[in-house]
């Protein structure tokens, strides 16, 4: 065997892979086809936050008054704002090439493929500087991930000009006057939050009688309503017939309630899911099974093909950078014969709109699906100290326990930072605490997270502040 372990992918799920198998000792080589970082640290998760900073701080300044403070001619450089963006991107590329050879792992530039091999499938990369190189391992983790859907027949496929992918929207070269966004999931919302902050009329469409459709319902309807406070237009239940180029803008036919209407504007933004990268790969060749675009693995990882795992958003949702992350941590820990850890730890979700939105565990309607006894708390951010303080009074948190056992089986917030709360609850979940733990526990004063003790002290009658 050339290695102990081949990785190929080098995103959250894959580099975070490599990086721990080298600590437990095996030799490891990561093969990537692009950059390393994958689309995440590129072309997702940080330099959409380093966008969403700039406009979150652009539009703070025009309500410096309610802070009695006052700036002249505010206004913003795209080209700057991108090149910020473009730079944080490019920072943790080069952070990742540094963890790489920290921790002697061979990283290998090309196009992967695997053959029929013992003890495990062989590994044929296309070298990206020429050439073709063979690897052999005793095991070979899939974390190829995902890229955006497209739906050719209803003409969602972006064209660089007038209909935009998330790529086409992280480095503009203007700021449209209008905009469609197909979907309202995290992408798409986190995109309209963007250009509206930077002056876009924004218009989103959703299928589903929601947006933000995984979130807890009352999430979704405060977000909605917080959304349209900030002059963002929503058409939910809306099918789309069909997007197609009118001169200088698009035009979306949308059917909602037996109703057809065309939506015009200068740009669309489509953003209605993703699938994973399993061609090219010759998966089906060696019997992996594929379902809707993933691959199917065990809790492990396990394909079902000897020595061959997949990770992250190729084996299937929450499509996170930390799940995958946490997967492959926990795939390679299993393959060294360590007893894994975390295994059915809870995966907490976040959009970075404005307002934030997070949430982790089970949603009130889905505790009651499985036939949970809930008791349910809410505490609205109105009502903190250091939310009034720092003007960030919109939102609620809310948490739903177990009645039966006390446990604490879901949380969801919206408002200022909530992002950054959610992982004390996602703590508390994986530690199996309880409303006692939550009530016993300190919260500093005056924070916003005071907020969470709050909602746990709601749930059974206790709330102190409301």
């Amino acid at each position: 065997m050339d290695f102990d372990l081949v990785v190929i992918g080098a995103g959250p799920g894959g580099y975070v892979a490599a990086i721990r198998a080298a600590q437990l000792g095996l030799k490891v080589a990561i093969v990537e086809r692009d950059k390393l970082g994958g689309i995440c640290l590129n072309w997702g998760c940080i330099p959409t936050k380093a966008l969403l900073k700039s406009a979150e701080a652009f539009e703070t300044l025009g309500h410096l008054e309610d802070y009695g403070l006052r700036a002249e001619k505010v206004s913003f450089d795209l080209d700057a704002v991108v090149a910020r963006s473009r730079k944080v991107a490019g920072q943790l590329n080069a952070g990742v090439a540094f963890l790489m050879k920290k921790n002697k792992i061979t990283v290998i530039e090309g196009e992967a493929r695997l053959e029929a091999g013992a003890p495990s499938p062989v590994v044929r990369v296309a070298l990206k500087a020429g050439g073709e190189r063979i690897l052999k391992a005793a095991n070979v983790i899939l974390a190829t991930g995902a890229r955006a859907r497209t739906l050719p027949d209803l003409g969602l496929v972006p064209d660089g000009e007038r209909v935009w992918s998330y790529r086409e929207a992280m480095v503009p070269d203007r700021v449209p006057t209008s905009l469609l966004v197909v979907g309202s999931g995290a992408i798409g919302i986190e995109f309209a939050s963007f250009y509206k902050a930077l002056g876009s009329e924004v218009t989103v469409i959703e299928a589903l009688p929601r947006i933000l459709p995984v979130e807890d319902e009352e999430v979704s309807a405060a977000a909605q309503k917080a959304f349209e406070a900030r002059g963002i237009a929503f058409r939910t239940g809306a099918s789309v017939r069909r997007l197609a180029p009118s001169g200088k803008s698009v035009e979306l036919t949308v059917e909602a309630g037996g109703v057809t209407e065309v939506l015009k504007a200068e740009v669309a933004i489509v953003a209605v899911g993703i699938v994973g990268n399993v061609e090219g790969l010759g998966l089906e060749a060696l019997g992996v099974t594929i379902e809707k675009t993933h691959v199917v693995t065990d809790s492990h990882g396990a394909t079902g093909v000897p020595g061959l795992w997949a990770i992250g958003d190729l084996a299937g949702p929450p499509w996170l950078a930390h799940k995958a992350s946490h997967e492959g941590v926990h795939c390679v820990e299993h393959i060294a014969g360590q007893k894994p850890s975390g295994l059915t730890a809870p995966i907490p979700g976040c959009t970075y709109a404005s307002p934030q939105i997070a949430s982790v565990g089970l949603t009130e309607a889905q505790a009651k699906a499985r036939g949970l006894e809930v008791k349910v708390g809410r505490f609205p951010l109105r009502a903190n100290g250091k939310a009034i303080a720092a003007g960030h009074t919109e939102g609620f948190i809310k948490t739903v326990f177990d009645a039966a056992t006390g446990a604490l089986v879901g949380a969801h917030m919206i408002g200022a930072d909530v992002t950054e709360m959610i992982q004390g609850y996602a703590l508390a979940m994986t530690l199996e605490a309880t409303e006692a733990d939550l009530f016993a526990t300190v919260f500093p004063h005056p924070t916003i997270s005071e907020g969470m003790h709050e909602a746990a002290l709601d749930a059974f009658g206790w709330a102190l502040h409301t």
